[in-house]
């Protein structure tokens, strides 16, 4: 084997591949070759310098960190914004819900109109209903402040709809005259409704990174 050849293999065998030369004869060559051993002892050198030198990689801790929050920051406008869309939608129906109910009302309160035979109790009934109108109208009006009529508004609904019940099972009402009572259920689910739309936070994600921290 020339020393090209021993130099070939002994760089082969450097890298971790075969030196296509049997181990005992490179050996030998590089012990009685002065020049390929000192050839062996620079590559060595060489080789131990490149496999232990640090490798400058760029670092993208920022970039990867400002990607992520910009994510965030649009997934939450995203959400904000189908979150003031329904409690839109929502304040239009309680404010619709509220101007029927006073039309309804109000005709009954001031002008008698409709009164049945019992004037007192229906205006009485007429001053509530106007009430609870005023109540539907401050809640389209502040929907943060929906939550605190609903206990009213339910309370209404579920005896209304227990009292129908029990009427018409008892024979002393028609279905058809308890209708108008299922209003007052709409009215307590659109007020349940803007409450719960309502208490969800309105406010954008703030995200704090200190650097070298995950």
């Amino acid at each position: 084997m020339t020393c090209d050849d021993v130099r070939a293999a002994l760089s082969a065998r450097l890298d971790g591949e075969d030196p296509g030369a049997p181990p005992a004869a490179l050996d030998a060559h590089t012990e009685g070759c002065p020049g390929c051993r000192s050839w062996l002892a620079r590559a060595e050198q060489v080789t131990r310098l490149t496999r232990v030198r640090a490798v400058q990689v760029p670092d993208l801790t920022a970039s990867v960190l400002a990607a992520v929050a910009a994510d965030r920051a649009s997934a939450v406008g995203a959400t904000s914004a189908a979150a003031r869309a329904r409690r839109q939608v929502l304040r239009v129906a309680v404010a619709v819900a509220a101007i029927a109910q006073l039309a309804v009302a109000l005709p009954i309160l001031l002008a008698g109109l409709g009164v049945g035979v019992d004037p007192h109790t229906s205006r009485e009934m007429a001053s509530f209903d106007v009430a609870l109108a005023v109540g539907f109208a401050l809640a389209a009006w502040r929907p943060e402040r929906a939550r605190a009529f609903l206990p009213v508004a339910l309370v209404l609904a579920v005896c209304l709809a227990a009292t129908s019940a029990l009427d018409i099972v008892n024979s002393t009402t028609a279905l058809v005259h308890e209708v108008g009572h299922l209003a007052a259920v709409v009215q307590a689910g659109l007020l349940w409704a803007l409450g719960r739309v309502s208490g969800e936070p309105d406010r954008p994600l703030t995200t704090a990174v200190a650097a070298g921290r995950g």
